[in-house]
């Protein structure tokens, strides 16, 4: 069985994933704060850590992956405005949410929950902290005691006297330090949504959410959190530290954390106004060129949204679904298992997803060269675990004329810019049991599996 090295933000370095006898294995994403439709860096996690499960399930690991939905925030009811309605934009988020994650193919994760289906684990937890010392209450509010946490900055690695929250004023009167950050808010006249408490009414802070319902659904203790670098501090750092206070135990082992997605050389992100909605995405390159994309970034670094780098991963998608065409059901030539096994050894060392894919292409070049049909198992296996073994599908038959008359209205659609329109078209197009697939050619149409 190979050993599987992942990087931990915590030690900075390499080390190996661990699981208990029964070779389970939790994950913890953290996923989005649903106060707009997601944009591809948001996504980006999201098919990380979905990938991730597929290659640990592949060596024989149980893996429960949990990501969450964020809705309870502060931005949220920034984003609700004069309407003040911030729990319906939730839920009309998180629908949009699922729905332009499900157009990934992935599947969903294990669990989902929802922080405002999680108030009763986010008190008790903040319970502990007050009675354990590490938390005070100040006019309905509930701030935890960063200095009263003896290893406060283990995960960010900074130097607690340059930390800043990010609160920027709120509560700074009413903080005993101002490094100190909010478990509980009490109920503001503007804020449309409150749960009752012991402290009075409010809302959670957005830590003590995540650090609630990891323990909840995966124990403590468990083997991966993740998420994006941008939430090492103070996000991640919070949340290993609050929960620790607590009950005396980590919350999880590994603490690893993706690169994040550039647009026009800097991060993409709602704040920075720089963003390319994923739904967006999905219509202007399709789902396999977006999967091949996110696969050729290691997972660790910084990756450029371009049209350069999506005409590039159009090109491989188009390169492995030519070479599809000749291959045949017959057995592995010996280079073949040994490509396969420079691809899972790639994955194995910090989940090399660039190094994996060059072996995919060396296979697809051996294929080519060979004079007998190469048998397709083992490319269909290595290109299940990365997302892609859709590649593989050929279609033998033409589409029902009823569909492709479906699929031209779809298009014409979507080159008017009413995606509405071509999304209730593509649903069409499935209902009657085929997909379509955004390719460099243009659509192309698919039996349903």
């Amino acid at each position: 069985m190979r050993q599987i090295l992942l990087h931990d933000t915590r030690t900075g370095g390499l080390q190996p994933l661990t699981a208990d006898g029964s070779k389970r294995v939790g994950i913890y994403a953290c996923g989005p704060t649903v106060y707009g439709r997601i944009h591809v860096g948001n996504a980006r996690p999201y098919v990380v850590y979905l990938l991730l499960k597929r290659f640990l399930v592949h060596e024989g690991y149980h893996v429960v992956l949990v990501t969450n939905v964020t809705d309870i925030n502060d931005k949220i009811y920034a984003a609700a405005g004069d309407v003040g309605d911030s729990a319906q934009l939730a839920r009309e988020m998180t629908a949009a949410y699922f729905a332009d994650t499900d157009r990934l193919g992935l599947g969903r994760p294990d669990r989902e929950p929802l922080a405002s289906a999680a108030i009763g684990e986010i008190i008790d937890l903040i319970e502990g902290l007050v009675e354990r010392g590490h938390a005070y209450v100040v006019a309905g509010d509930v701030y935890f005691s960063v200095r009263s946490y003896p290893e406060y900055g283990e995960i960010s690695h900074q130097q607690i006297n340059a930390m800043d929250q990010g609160e920027g004023l709120e509560g700074a009167e009413r903080k005993r330090d101002p490094l100190d950050f909010a478990l509980w808010k009490a109920h503001k006249p503007s804020e449309d949504t409150w749960w009752d408490s012991p402290w009075g009414r409010g809302r959670p802070g957005w830590h003590i959410e995540c650090s609630a319902m990891a323990e909840s659904l995966l124990g403590l203790d468990f083997a991966i959190h993740g998420g994006g670098v941008d939430l090492i501090f103070p996000h991640h750092e919070n949340e290993a530290a609050q929960t620790r206070a607590a009950r005396g135990r980590p919350l999880a082992r590994l603490w690893v954390h993706n690169g994040m997605v550039r647009l026009q050389e800097a991060k993409m992100a709602k704040s920075v106004g720089n963003i390319f909605l994923l739904h967006e995405a999905l219509d202007a390159y399709g789902r396999d060129a977006l999967i091949m994309y996110f696969n050729g970034g290691h997972y660790r670094q910084p990756i450029e949204f371009d049209d350069e780098r999506l005409g590039e991963a159009t090109a491989q998608v188009r390169r492995i679904r030519e070479a599809a065409r000749g291959l045949g059901p017959g057995a592995s030539p010996d280079w073949s298992s040994a490509l396969k096994g420079r691809f899972f050894d790639a994955l194995a060392n910090d989940y090399n997803t660039p190094a994996a894919l060059a072996a995919v292409f060396d296979w697809v070049r051996e294929a080519n060269r060979s004079s007998e049909p190469a048998g397709k198992a083992d490319l269909e296996e290595m290109l299940g675990v990365l997302g892609l073994e859709n590649l593989l599908e050929v279609a033998d038959a033409p589409a029902p004329e009823e569909v492709q008359e479906l699929a031209d209205a779809r298009e014409r659609a979507r080159r008017a810019g009413d995606y509405a329109e071509a999304d209730r078209l593509r649903e069409a197009i499935r209902s009657r049991g085929w997909e379509v697939r955004d390719g460099p050619g243009g659509p192309e149409l698919l039996p349903s599996q």
